[in-house]
């Protein structure tokens, strides 16, 4: 055993709560002003910003809803930083997950889990 071996995340289906979804999944949750920098950091890159929200017994099995439409050419982060906090008053019981898209790679840059609900049985 070396000191820098691989370690498992276990993540189990019986188990809702050892779920990991998305960057940063595995490391401690973020406060509302590492969030911030990190919608801002998708900003800085020209990424646009899209919103989702699912429950959490159906967040490894299905698509996420989309909450409205993706903010394309939203470049304040004011405005993305409310309609997050609407989507979460929205669906207090979901998880929340902040999506910036790469319009010149035409994929996902980063998607990250912001806001975890509790965990249903």
């Amino acid at each position: 055993m070396t000191e820098f071996e691989i370690q498992d995340y276990r993540s189990l289906i019986g188990d809702p709560a050892s779920r990991k979804h998305e960057t940063y999944s595995y490391l401690p949750e973020m406060d509302a002003n590492q969030i911030r920098k990190q919608i801002q950091a998708m900003l800085d890159k020209g990424w646009d910003v899209a919103i989702e929200h699912v429950e959490p017994e159906r967040s490894h099995k299905t698509y996420w809803y989309m909450w409205k439409l993706p903010l394309f050419g939203e470049w304040n982060l004011d405005p993305i930083m409310t309609e997050l906090n609407a989507c979460r008053n929205a669906h207090p019981g979901h998880h929340v997950k902040v999506i910036g898209y790469d319009g010149k790679r035409q994929t996902q840059g980063l998607a990250m889990v912001v806001y975890r609900a509790s965990h249903a049985s």
